[in-house]
């Protein structure tokens, strides 16, 4: 994948410069109960790479230190990862809030029916893949009968208190665009999920974040075989703004694979750019015991004009 899609070769996305991380965004493993068409970490039920346990120690160990508040657990499936529990549990001992990034139907397989139990007993903050309301756009991107699995799940998960108005148990959902497009207003398109879904199953939720696709793995793989990568590509390029450039997650945020590596971002997590400090070779959670990364130059590459584009796009939605 890397060495076909063009994104690697020199840019000229403006230079970035890290301010003080405040948040880890680890990636379990790329096991998953689906494969979603816009999933740009390829991952699936055939992938097996996991996080061991000694690197979730490693976690927890940086996380003692203070400076990181938040940890963002994703995947694939981050709950299908065996130590996802005892990380859960001991990030929150040590009063770090844990977001799980949830795909929401692996809460309804065989031998995780208590994990939404589990989520709200410790406070873990869900933001919940949804990519439209409609079945039929949701079932086309995620697979057949995924919209009714979401549906029984969030329902669920409002029986046990997330998505009120008070924010204790937060449940933000995620929408991504079908296609090579960008996504339209996110305050808008919060009042049509907010009508839609609770007019016709009572679900209620706390925001909801538009995420720009991403032009890479399997999403990338896509729009080669269809011929628009160019022009998907043209189109994040021209709808740039630099006012999102002072917001993206990479100033504040460090993406940790499963091996325990160090990336600026998810997305160059998954083409191989690694987190670069000058005079050092490639860095590893084991690093930050010693190390700040303030002031850092962030690796940029072509696929960073989807941050910037129209209303901006990050892991909290958009920017503008």
């Amino acid at each position: 994948m890397h060495a076909t899609l063009p994104l690697l070769v020199a840019t000229d996305f403006p230079a970035l410069r890290r301010n003080r991380p405040d948040t880890l965004q680890v990636n379990l493993g790329y096991t998953c109960n689906q494969s979603c068409l816009h999933c740009h970490v390829n991952a699936g039920p055939n992938r097996t790479e996991q996080m061991s346990l000694d690197t979730i120690g490693q976690i927890l160990d940086v996380l003692r230190q203070g400076e990181i508040k938040t940890i963002d657990l994703t995947g694939g499936a981050p709950e299908m990862n065996v130590h996802f529990r005892t990380l859960v549990e001991q990030a929150r001992a040590l009063g770090v809030q844990v977001i799980d990034r949830c795909n929401l139907t692996i809460l309804d397989e065989p031998g995780y029916e208590d994990t939404a139990q589990f989520l709200a007993d410790h406070q873990v903050k869900i933001v919940a893949s949804l990519p439209c309301y409609l079945e039929d756009n949701v079932d086309k991107q995620r697979g057949d009968g995924t919209f009714k699995t979401s549906i029984r799940v969030l329902q669920r998960l409002n029986a046990l208190g997330y998505g009120a108005e008070d924010g204790a148990l937060s449940l933000d959902l995620v929408y991504n665009p079908q296609g090579p497009v960008l996504p339209p207003s996110q305050a808008n398109l919060k009042r049509d999920y907010d009508h839609f879904l609770g007019e016709q199953f009572g679900i209620r939720f706390n925001q909801l974040f538009t995420i720009t696709n991403m032009p890479i793995q399997r999403f990338g793989s896509t729009l080669i075989s269809k011929g628009q990568f160019h022009s998907y590509m043209d189109l994040l390029r021209s709808a740039h703004q630099d006012a999102n450039l002072g917001s993206v997650m990479c100033r504040s945020l460090i993406s940790v694979d499963y091996l325990g590596y160090l990336y600026d971002c998810d997305f160059n997590q998954m083409l191989g750019l690694p987190l670069k400090v000058a005079g050092k070779g490639r860095r590893h959670l084991t690093n930050l015991l010693t190390e700040t990364m303030e002031g850092n130059p962030i690796v940029v590459a072509d696929h960073c004009w989807g941050c910037t584009a129209g209303a901006g796009s990050s892991c909290g939605g958009a920017l503008a």
